[in-house]
């Protein structure tokens, strides 16, 4: 793979132009596919073999009035200060938008607040439920603006009005986030490379990398569901992983200018040392990330993929479009207006850089750094022991969106289970008295202890099916909400046997229930392949059983140390408000999968840039101790820098006001300084030390099996190598005296 890439790096030096009309035009064609689509976004869940998708299923086919799997609206009406809805002033305004909202497109049916009970005590607030024939990701933009120009009527009648529910399409978000992690990355490669020009390098392979990854992921959203928050998980890795991955190949072509090769040969060299690192770190990721898909939950799935191509993107730009840029800048990145002459001196090897200094104090404390880097993650795992799961909701959307104000409303006027109501499906098709099964539900579920309330059954056309509505408690977030369903459902049992009918519930709030039960059963034994794809990767890059094993438990650190500052500060709500978190909830249940998929593939990377220099001077002949102080002369600034701006992109997101992407922006962040600072630069040299030469040892048997990947271009340097001999010898023969003819 070295000598591929070489040459594809020498190619792509020699035809430069012809490769970025390339991407321009490729950049050009996703932009204005993916303006000429109307893609769209769901967060739907279908979960099959879980209670609630069985009497989601149930329902469409016994009862399809009940439209179960159709998107959902809440239109919250709020009475000015000191009035009333049910006042003369204002009832008929309500009903006026009521019978207005059922002509709305694709509105299947709606309840009218004041004749299903939906006004509150204080006759203060109302709510009109509005179920769509459609489920939300056929949601037309003409159903959606339907939705907010009846809400806008009612403005203007002096009503407040807020719109909640799965039908209520977000509205455009900003994109300071991104803004503000750009910039940052920049500040730090100027101050990496010391020039301007090295510096917008990645920059540019960013931008190219995440506008095509956007587009054609735009464009896909018109032909799959695709997850609502797919693109800005894409936008956070494609954007991280291009500027790292171009960090890396740019630092080693500055290393190779600086031995003296020509440009050309320079970014040749870089690509196949460099590149192949970069290969297999995307790679890495890339498996991680698809391998979301073996879950089974169709928006986990999109996100997974859809960051999956933004990191192989990130990969192609960084072979291609890269080397092109270089043969641009050509011996202009040796050089730069803000290179010091500290950076030169160690540049030249006449200064200790920081790096190395540590990793010199390490190898001299390797007890003492391992034994405080151990109990410091340890300490922060500690809170993921309490960690709970859910699925976003209103409650979690931004302050100021309509969903939360809904949401606020709903829960003022009616209290906070209002907004999650349970949905009980009562299967009579073998009982005998349908109706007494359904009553004799209804009651048991009216004296359970959380339960607000609970609406009348409502029958099918057959008569052996019933609908009821119970209204917890507590908010549809909270334990126990959770504990009521399974409650419920623990009761199903004792109704089949008194009166042959089955129990069943659903609705949002008891799908996110399951969708949350799943994401957690499957969190461990997807962390488990993770880790045994980390143990197998690793064993064919550094042929060596006890690193992959180090590498791999300091991932595990990495992880829980992560999951524990989330629950700290999202569910036990510690420092909330320095990280501008509104409300506290348990954690977000896609959230730990998601950071065990992303940062197994970052620590991967880390550990094959650090790493794979400290075998390659152990190769070489160095001692264990030497080879890892020289593995942090060559690498530790150039990890470093990409730690940063990795944790610089993802802390952006903290800045927005949804709680989903808040929370993945700190949990990457988190487990990037984790990983990068405590585990990669500290646990990791301090293991190695201890170890000495067991660490690089191999049994015979498992040598001869294992195939060479050389990651490092080892092969290729020694090609290169006797490539130069033969060139200096052929020299020197052609200048060779010829040898006179002997006289006659």
């Amino acid at each position: 793979m070295a000598t591929f890439l070489y040459r594809l790096g020498r190619l792509a030096f020699r035809r430069r132009r012809f490769v970025v009309l390339i991407w321009i035009a490729l950049l050009a064609a996703v932009t204005m596919g993916a303006g000429s689509v109307s893609g769209t976004t769901t967060d739907n869940f279908t979960l099959p073999g879980t209670q609630s998708q069985q009497a989601i299923d149930l329902l469409e086919k016994e009862f399809p009035q009940a439209s179960a799997s159709g998107a959902t609206a809440r239109v919250v009406f709020e009475a000015p200060d000191g009035q009333k809805l049910t006042s003369a002033a204002h009832k008929p305004e309500v009903e006026s938008l009521v019978a207005g909202l059922e002509k709305a497109p694709q509105v299947a049916s709606v309840s009218d607040p004041f004749t299903s009970g939906l006004v509150s005590a204080s006759g203060t607030v109302a709510c009109a439920q509005v179920t769509y024939a459609v489920p939300q990701a056929d949601i037309t933009p003409d159903a959606s603006d339907a939705l907010r120009d009846i809400a806008a009527q009612g403005e203007e009648a002096g009503l407040a009005i807020s719109l909640g529910g799965n039908a209520v399409l977000d509205e455009g978000g900003s994109r300071a986030t991104e803004l503000i992690g750009l910039l940052v990355a920049a500040f730090a490669l100027v101050i990496t490379f010391g020039s301007v020009v090295a510096a917008g390098l990645p920059l540019l392979s960013a931008i190219f990398g995440v506008g095509a990854a956007l587009g054609a992921i735009t464009i896909a959203s018109s032909f799959v569901d695709m997850a609502s928050n797919a693109q800005t998980l894409a936008l956070m890795l494609g954007l991280a992983v291009a500027i790292d991955y171009a960090l890396f190949i740019v630092s080693r072509y500055r290393g190779e200018l600086r031995d003296g090769h020509e440009p050309e040969e320079a970014a040749g060299r870089a690509l196949g040392t460099a590149g192949s690192a970069v290969v297999f770190a995307g790679l890495t990721v890339i498996i991680a990330l698809a391998g979301l898909s073996v879950i089974g939950i169709q928006m986990l799935t999109t996100m997974g993929l859809a960051a999956a191509f933004a990191v192989t993107v990130a990969v192609l730009v960084a072979l291609t479009l890269l080397p092109a840029t270089l043969g641009f800048a050509g011996t202009r990145l040796a050089s730069g207006r803000f290179i010091t002459r500290r950076m030169r001196a160690a540049e030249h090897g006449r200064r200790t850089t920081t790096g190395v200094r540590w990793g010199r104090f390490v190898t001299r404390h390797p007890w003492k750094t391992l034994l405080a880097s151990v109990v410091g993650l340890g300490i922060l795992s500690v809170p993921a022991l309490s960690l709970r799961l859910t699925l976003p909701d209103d409650s979690m959307a931004s302050p100021r969106s309509t969903q939360r104000v809904a949401y606020d409303t709903l829960s003022k006027g009616f209290g906070p289970g209002f907004s999650g109501p349970l949905t009980v499906v009562v299967d009579a098709r073998t009982s005998e008295d349908p109706r007494r099964a359904a009553q004799n539900t209804a009651g048991l579920l009216g004296r359970l202890g959380d339960v607000a309330a609970v609406r009348p059954p409502v029958f099918n056309q057959a008569g052996d099916v019933a609908l009821i509505t119970a209204i917890p408690g507590s908010s549809p977030t909270s334990q126990a909400t959770v504990d009521l369903v399974a409650d419920i459902r623990e009761r199903s049992g004792a109704l089949e046997e008194d009166s042959g009918a089955r129990l069943m519930v659903t609705g949002t709030t008891a799908v996110n229930i399951d969708v949350s039960d799943k994401l957690g059963d499957a969190m461990v034994p997807y962390l488990g392949i993770v880790v045994g794809l980390a143990l197998v990767l690793l064993l064919l890059v550094f042929r060596s059983i006890l690193v992959p094993l180090k590498a791999a438990l300091g991932f595990l650190l990495s992880v829980t140390a992560t999951l524990g500052v989330l629950v700290a500060v999202f569910q036990w709500g510690w420092l909330k408000d320095l990280f501008g978190v509104d409300e506290t909830a348990p954690v977000v249940s896609l959230l730990p999968i998601l950071l065990i998929g992303v940062v197994f593939g970052l620590a991967m990377d880390y550990e094959v840039f650090l790493v794979s220099r400290m075998r390659e001077e152990y190769v070489h002949g160095a001692t264990p101790d030497e080879a890892i102080v020289s593995g942090f002369r060559h690498g530790a600034r150039v990890v470093t820098a990409a730690a940063v701006i990795m944790i610089s992109v993802f802390a952006g997101f903290l800045l927005d006001d949804v709680a989903l992407v808040k929370s993945i922006g700190m949990g990457l962040a988190s487990a990037v300084l984790f990983d990068a600072f405590v585990v990669r630069m500290t646990i990791v040299p301090a293991v190695m030390a201890l170890l000495g030469h067991r660490a690089w040892a191999l049994p015979a048997w498992l040598d001869r099996v294992l195939p060479d990947v050389d990651v490092e271009g080892e092969r290729l340097r020694h090609a290169l190598a006797a490539r130069g001999e033969a060139v200096h010898a052929a020299a020197l023969g052609s200048h060779e005296p010829t040898a006179s003819a002997p006289a006659r």
